[in-house]
């Protein structure tokens, strides 16, 4: 099906289901399920496993059902042709009238389908201005770097279904939309429970390019290819905003190094060397089953807005895990951190808020 025609079938499907517009009501969330996220190339190279989307639909299903029980209107989500929301229209048309009456209303966004990384964007953007009180977001790390590159003061709910998942949370998809609903339905209020997230920022000649949540890595190769980074031979530097120990991909070897948690106000900066040159050897798991030695030339703290210019004459950097930018000889690289990145909300502070007040609890009277 081309995007007109799903857009004709998304349109059909809103107004049958709803019978109103676009428009939003007292309370709605917003849902950015990714159906490219955990499909990269790393699947065939490192026999990592792929999350299907059908899951990816059952966990929205999930979601919409705790979501409406907290007095949540309406949920915008992302349209694709890949299946997630084929599958989600397919259950809503067939659930039962008593369990119908409790769901939220959906509404899929009217937007050109392009099967990229635009249509997160897109759809972050659209969803910003119906007012959606939080946005959660289905993917890896990649998917959430888009996201939050324009969620602004829009708080976030991460939910992990991608590769590189250092980012967003490993939860069950009921819990993330209950605190989703409990927020919407202002029973418990944001400013207690989410935070703002440190980012790694880079400029090429003067020009401000990207974000990276997690990790810049500046490579030796000089195309983007299929974009996914999963060697360390030709790694040459690393940034990051933090470094967990227990986390996969580039940023395991600054965390086994020297662990930095989110909140502290610093990151790193590691100069790799080739094999045998550092001063030191970390191996570290840097994609799903691949544990490679990765010799350290130099690491250091790096504080907010301190700017560093990449040394490497020219390559590619990759952010989060994905090369996105080319640059050469005659290209002037700067990166540095900030502590404006995206707000995210804190699943765990909003559940222990929610059992300190009882909010979910129902007392027997008399």
């Amino acid at each position: 099906m081309c995007s007109c025609e799903w857009s004709k079938a998304i349109k059909k499907f809103r107004l049958n289901k709803n019978g109103e517009g676009m428009q939003s009501t007292k309370s709605s969330v917003g849902i950015i399920a990714n159906p490219l996220s955990g499909r990269d190339v790393r699947r065939l190279v490192t026999k990592a496993s792929v999350f299907q989307n059908a899951e990816k639909s059952n966990m929205v299903l999930r979601m919409l059902g705790v979501l409406g029980k907290m007095g949540v209107d309406e949920v915008f989500m992302l349209p694709d042709v890949s299946g997630i929301a084929s599958r989600v229209i397919h259950s809503l048309r067939h659930v039962r009238a008593a369990e119908a009456s409790s769901l939220p209303r959906v509404t899929f966004l009217e937007m050109p389908i392009r099967d990229s990384a635009a249509d997160s964007l897109k759809a972050t953007e659209l969803m910003k201005e119906r007012g959606v009180s939080v946005i959660i977001v289905m993917g890896g790390d990649g998917t959430h770097r888009v996201v939050a590159s324009a969620s602004g003061d829009t708080p976030l709910l991460t939910l992990s279904t991608g590769t590189n998942n250092v980012f967003p949370e490993i939860r069950e998809a009921t819990i993330t939309g209950l605190a989703a609903g409990l927020i919407a339905s202002e029973k418990v209020r944001v400013k207690d429970v989410a935070s703002r997230n440190k980012v790694v920022r880079c400029e090429v000649n003067g020009v401000r390019k990207d974000l990276a949540l997690v990790d810049l890595a500046v490579s030796t190769e000089c195309w983007i290819g299929a974009r996914a980074l999963w060697e360390a031979t030709c790694l040459r530097e690393l940034f990051v905003s933090f470094a967990e120990p227990d986390a996969i991909g580039l940023s395991s070897i600054a965390a086994l190094v020297h662990p930095v948690h989110r909140s502290d106000a610093y990151g790193l900066r590691l100069v790799v060397a080739p094999p045998g040159e550092g001063f030191m050897t970390v191996h570290a798991p840097i994609a799903p089953g691949v544990l490679v030695p990765v010799s350290v030339a130099e690491i250091s703290e790096i504080r907010p807005k301190e700017i560093f210019r990449v040394e490497t004459p020219r390559g590619t950097i990759a952010l989060d895990g994905e090369r996105e930018i080319e640059f050469s000889d005659k290209d002037s690289v700067k990166v540095w951190l900030e502590m404006d990145g995206p707000l995210t909300v804190d699943v765990n502070k909003v559940m222990q808020k929610a059992a300190k007040n009882k909010v979910l609890v129902q007392q027997r009277e008399g």
